[in-house]
């Protein structure tokens, strides 16, 4: 269908998501990137974010760590690092990998890998804790809650 956008999501150890889409979010590099049907074949790098897709006004997230995606002829192909649903993020485990991250990021005698490791650890536990967000307001905004 030329409207619409198919998306597959892959990471080393799965297929994350295979899905019919209207409009896409990637967290690129430069910064967020919407993507629609009809987008000029592309190659861009992904990092530590939000892949936001969105079909029938209806809205699905995902927390993503690094990759690429390609996209051409209305086929959107992410190859990720992780990828994790809303409904699989432990938000209360996201929010101690956040604390312990930001612990080892201030520690006086770390090397520059570790604080590297430790400022990625940071960036991959916000966004979890972006998206898991997402499914309170979800649940809050339902009729009768």
């Amino acid at each position: 269908m030329a409207d619409m956008l198919t998306l597959d999501l892959v990471t080393p150890e799965r297929v994350a998501l295979t899905e019919e889409a209207d409009f896409v979010v990637l967290p690129a590099h430069e910064g967020e990137m919407g993507i629609l049907p009809g987008h000029e074949p592309f190659m861009v790098q992904l990092t530590h974010g939000e892949v936001r897709v969105e079909r029938a006004g209806e809205q699905k997230r995902l927390a993503v760590s690094g990759g690429f995606a390609e996209i051409i002829n209305n086929k959107i192909s992410i190859f990720a690092e992780t990828a994790e649903m809303v409904g699989e993020i432990d938000a209360e485990r996201a929010r101690q990998a956040l604390e312990k991250a930001k612990a080892e990021s201030k520690r006086k005698d770390i090397d520059p890998l570790s604080l590297a490791q430790a400022e990625a650890a940071v960036r991959r536990a916000q966004v979890r804790l972006r998206v898991s967000e997402f499914k309170r307001l979800a649940k809050s905004a339902r009729p009768g809650r």
